[in-house]
């Protein structure tokens, strides 16, 4: 979703995360069926996942957003 500017309020990286928790809740809202090879494949990487996001992701954010207040800043200044 884009603002007056055009620029989307969620990065790429947000919308994909909100995108993969409600992909999480209906997952766990279905009936039990066979798993496939998706399946297998996304319960295979998912600790991985997590761990790069764990290690990665408050850095990542802290500075886009960083460079989001510079940018603002120099904007109005």
């Amino acid at each position: 979703m884009a603002d007056e500017t055009g620029e989307a309020l969620l990065s790429t990286e947000a919308s994909a995360s909100v995108t993969q928790a409600f992909e999480q809740l209906g997952a766990s809202l279905r009936p039990s069926q066979p798993l496939t090879v998706e399946d297998l494949m996304r319960e295979m990487l998912r600790p991985m996942l997590k761990a790069w996001l764990d290690d990665n992701l408050p850095s990542l954010v802290e500075r886009l957003v960083r460079a989001e207040i510079e940018r603002v800043a120099r904007c109005r200044g």
